[in-house]
């Protein structure tokens, strides 16, 4: 039986070992995760459409280009009206945007976002009439169309509303259809450039080293924020599979000595790199309260003279935090920043004031950002 719980023992010991030591040779993020190919990317589609069938909340009679639009949609059809004929409150001027992913195909669904335009009241239960989207090249790529989704509601009276959410913008889940594709960037390409997320210099070295490792001399670099790769031959008719082995590659990327620090909130973040130089920090707050409470001296009752008094009264008491004078040594680490000012018992807030007078004293080795 003891024999069993030292095997156990010894077990659990190397385990919680090999736990310990994971950290130190964690891969990093892949490629695909830090960096893109130029040219592979979204693109953004803008529209102009009508949504009809509200109840009473469209626009109204001021706001002309619905009224317009209408009477254009309605001639399309084969009708024939006189604008000054209609007057109607279910049609709604929309500004219809979408995303077009990288290698969408025709038939593709995409989700819209639909604004209102003039001043209609809410677009919740309404049907987004048919709305070419263009492109920045002002070519037509989808075509959207359907019913609108708010998740709120806007009712009121003469006195008194109700509104909840933001009824005026909604979206049509898979509500357009992707009519023209784009270009292949990839196809008969012999060299491509790989952009980085965020530009760094020792980031790009790393790619760069790591795609050599796995293909030899394929990848060369220009400047920090791009890496030129050039297609082995053994995959010049699959650059697809290309891609997909590339991209799995694993780098650890670098990342300045950063504080980014919210006083609205009182959050603040620091980078694993934030070093600090040799400082000495106090914090303390020293608390006045003044307290006025006047006392009121007046006459017995059924006194035949004597006048009422105010007799002044101040209470002042004045209190001061006895705090420590905590040493931050240089070099230290993110967790011996942490500790050090721990022992201060400050607050996420005073730590604000703390860390904008250490990057005042010259003793903050990274960048301070106020948000």
């Amino acid at each position: 039986m003891n024999r069993l719980k030292i095997n156990l023992l010894s077990k659990y010991c190397l385990a919680l070992l090999v736990f310990l030591l994971l950290p130190g040779v964690a891969l990093g993020a892949r490629i695909k995760d830090i960096a893109a190919f130029d040219g592979v990317r979204q693109n953004q589609l803008i529209g102009y459409g009508l949504v009809v069938g509200l109840n009473g909340s469209g626009d109204s009679d001021q706001t002309k280009f619905p009224v317009q639009s209408l009477v254009g949609a309605l001639e399309r059809l084969g009708l024939t009206v006189n604008r000054g004929d209609i007057t109607v409150k279910n049609v709604a001027a929309v500004m219809v945007t979408a995303d077009l992913p990288p290698f969408a195909k025709q038939g593709n669904r995409l989700d819209v976002l639909v604004s209102s335009m003039g001043d209609a009241k809410s677009l919740a239960g309404g049907t987004l009439m048919m709305a070419p989207l263009k492109g920045a090249d002002g070519q037509v790529y989808a075509v959207a169309q359907g019913p609108v989704l708010t998740n709120s509601f806007s009712y009121g009276g003469q006195a008194a509303s109700a509104v909840k959410n933001h009824p005026t913008a909604g979206t049509v889940p898979e509500g357009a259809l992707v009519e023209r594709e784009l270009p292949n960037v990839l196809a008969n390409r012999s060299v491509l450039k790989l952009n980085l997320h965020q530009s760094d210099f020792t980031t790009a070295s790393r790619i760069a080293s790591a795609i050599n490792g796995r293909f030899q001399g394929a990848a060369s670099l220009t400047d920090p924020g791009s890496v030129q790769v050039a297609i082995p031959a053994d995959y010049q008719n699959r650059v697809v599979e290309f891609v997909a082995d590339l991209e799995r590659l694993d780098v650890n990327p670098d990342v300045t000595a950063k504080v980014v620090m919210n006083e609205r909130t009182g959050t603040i973040v620091m980078g694993e790199n934030v070093r600090i130089s040799t400082v000495a920090v106090s914090h303390g707050n020293l608390t006045v309260v003044v307290k006025e409470t006047p006392k009121v001296s007046q006459p017995a009752p059924l006194s035949k003279g004597g006048t009422t008094v105010v007799v002044p009264r101040t209470d002042l008491k004045v209190a001061e935090e006895k705090v420590n004078l905590s040493l931050v040594r240089e070099g230290a680490n993110l967790g011996d920043v942490v500790r050090g000012l721990n022992t201060l018992g400050v607050t996420p807030r005073d730590l604000l004031g703390i860390m904008q007078a250490i990057k005042a004293a010259g003793a903050l080795n990274a960048e301070l950002s106020v948000m």
